[in-house]
Parts: C-alpha cells; structure tokens; sequence
C-alpha cells in the first residue's frame, strides 16, 4: 500500500467515526441529508429520491441520486466522504439488474418505477440500518443537550462573576461615598 492510499484510507476512517453510511446500491429509494448554508444559518435539508449510480472507490466515491421536482428529472452527485452530507437514510429497497441505471433518464411514469426488493436479506438490513440510525440520533441529541446545559452552565457561572464583581464594585464606592460628604462638613 503506497503512501496516498494509507493517508486516503486513514481520512476515511476518521470521517466513519464521525458518522456511519448505511449499505445501500442502485435501484434503492434514498433520502440524503444535506447541510445547507444560507448567510450565517445552517440548517440540514433532505433529498429523497433514486439512486442510479455509485462510482469510484476510496475518498472519490461518489452516488447520484435522481428525483422528479415539479415534472422535471433533477440529479445529483454526492461524494461519499463529503463533510456536507450530515447522513443517508434508506426509504426503500429497490430490485434491479443494472450497476447503472441511466436508462431511467428517458422513462417517465409507471414505467420509470422499480420494483421494491422484499426479501430478507433487504429487510433485515433494513430493520438494522434504522436501529443504527435511530441509535445515532438519539446519540447526537444527547450531545446537543449535554453541550446546551454545559454552556447554560458556563453562562450562569458567568454571570454569576459579574454580579459578584459589580456587588464588589457597589461596596468599595459605598464607603467612599459616605467619606466624601464628612469631609465636606
């Protein structure tokens, strides 16, 4: 193994402890949250549709997704490893002979659908997939409620400070008031 592929190999470790992909191929009805930025928010967006393709290996893998909007054909590439995609969830498995499935691009209608893959094998990966997602989540919400009540903490304590430093700062003036006007007599 040359240098790049042990430094590639390494960044993609890195990225699956931050987050885990579930298995998904062609054919499979997907819905890809997106981190979008819009001035200064951020907010995660969601983008379901068909997974027509997965090429590349390594850091420059990469899936399309296509979706019907308003009447239009829209697809999209997403790179596996991309800090922009938050997750990937799977709605639906689908039954297809095809790595690549172009051939959806010129299909419109009934004839554009593809059959849902029942059998156990897609629903156990299912069921665990959605056990491993939820357990995710719940993870991730707990560490926004851990950081939320830390930093209320924080706040708190800093507050805390100031108004023990301004009590300070009103009793070291009190004194010097009541001084002030005995030298005056």
């Amino acid at each position: 193994m040359n240098i790049i592929e042990q430094l590639e190999a390494e960044q993609a470790e890195a990225i699956n402890a931050k987050r885990k992909l579930p298995e998904f191929s062609p054919g499979d009805t997907v819905r890809v949250l997106v981190r979008v930025t819009e001035g200064t928010r951020t907010r995660v967006q969601a983008y379901e549709g068909v997974c027509i393709a997965r090429k590349g290996a390594g850091l420059n893998e990469s899936f399309t997704v296509r979706k019907i909007s308003y009447g239009e054909g829209v697809e999209r590439v997403f790179p596996m490893y991309s800090p922009l995609v938050e997750g990937v969830e799977i709605v639906r498995r689908g039954k297809v002979r095809r790595a690549k499935l172009y051939y959806l691009r010129g299909r419109r209608g009934k004839s554009a659908r593809i059959v849902e893959n029942t059998n156990v094998r897609a629903k156990g990966l299912n069921e665990a997939e959605r056990a491993a997602f939820l357990a995710e989540k719940e993870r991730l919400e707990a560490e926004k409620i851990a950081s939320v009540e830390a930093l209320a903490k924080e706040k708190a304590a800093e507050d805390a400070a100031t108004a023990a430093a301004e009590a300070e700062a009103a009793a070291a003036e009190a004194p010097a008031a009541e001084e002030a006007p005995k030298d005056a007599e």
